[in-house]
Parts: structure tokens; C-alpha cells; sequence
């Protein structure tokens, strides 16, 4: 079966290395969804599709890449209708992983599978910490994957975000 995680991953950190890991032992394929591909070089979406696509593709990994596609899914402001759209762009699916409740209920009345992301280390592990830490000067280089990180050196996210 295939499944469905969709995130704004900015930028992929670790917690969601775990949530890709934790929906790849439940499906054969997982579509991943890099929400908020419309937004870009904002306070809260720094970092453009691409650029989050490639700390993804960077991230994952030998063994997990042949098992993952990206796609992008913008944001159309109306969570029934984002939904809707998503299957305009993502192939079928049975199963959606998910922290969201309206998310959840949204598919579940579509009879599609619901299942909760677990959460690691939330308190350390979002994408807003991150990206604070980043901007600041803090530790954050162990918060994200090697390949995350390398990205967001080459861009030079430090100057970016204390930018916004």
C-alpha cells in the first residue's frame, strides 16, 4: 500500500526523518508532500520547494530514496480544498500519516486510513526551533540530518533567515 506525509519541512529536521521512517515500515511507497510549495523566502517559509527537496533527497538515503517521492503541494487557504488538490498532484493512496485532527477527520471521511505520526523530541525538534537556532547563532547542526545540514550551509541559511 502506498502512503501519504505531507509536511512543510523547514527545514527537514530529524523529527521528520523519524516520521518518514516510522510511515516507510507501514507502506511500500510513500508520497511524500512538501506543503507550502508556494510560499518561499518568508519568516515561517524560508526556504523555497526546491531547496526543501533537496535537503530531503540529501537526508534520506540509499535505502529510503527508491522508496519516496516528492511532491510539491501549494497551499489553496481552505483545508477541504488543499486536500481535494492533493490528489490532483500525489498518485492514489490508502493511508495518511498525520499530527493534524482536521486533517485526520477530513480523510477519514474520505475513508482513507488515518494514522498518527508519533512525535520525537518535539520540544527540540521543529521546524520554528530550528530555525530560531539557526538565525541566532545557537547548536542546531544536531538537530538535522548530515544532509540537511549541508544544505542549509550552502545557503547560507544563517544570513537568509536573519534576513526575514
Amino acid at each position: 500500500m502506498d502512503g501519504l506525509l505531507v509536511g512543510r519541512f523547514q527545514p527537514f529536521h530529524l523529527g521528520h526523518l523519524s516520521a518518514v521512517d516510522f510511515a516507510l515500515a507501514k507502506t511500500d511507497t510513500l508520497w511524500l508532500g512538501i506543503g507550502s510549495s508556494n510560499k518561499t523566502r518568508e519568516r515561517d517559509n524560508p526556504f523555497s520547494a526546491d531547496e526543501r527537496q533537496e535537503m530531503i533527497a540529501e537526508s534520506l538515503g540509499s535505502v529510503r530514496s527508491p522508496r519516496v517521492r516528492v511532491f510539491p503541494i501549494p497551499d489553496v487557504d481552505d483545508h477541504q480544498r488543499w486536500i481535494k488538490s492533493i490528489d490532483d498532484v500525489v498518485p492514489r493512496y490508502g493511508m495518511v500519516f498525520t499530527i493534524d485532527r482536521l486533517t485526520a477527520h477530513l480523510y477519514s471521511e474520505r475513508g482513507v486510513r488515518v494514522v498518527r505520526v508519533p512525535l520525537v523530541n518535539r520540544d527540540a525538534l521543529s521546524g520554528t526551533g530550528v530555525r530560531t537556532l539557526i538565525r541566532d547563532g545557537g547548536r542546531w547542526e544536531h538537530l538535522v540530518p548530515d544532509g540537511t545540514r549541508e544544505v542549509l550551509l550552502r545557503l547560507d541559511a544563517k544570513e537568509r533567515l536573519a534576513s526575514l
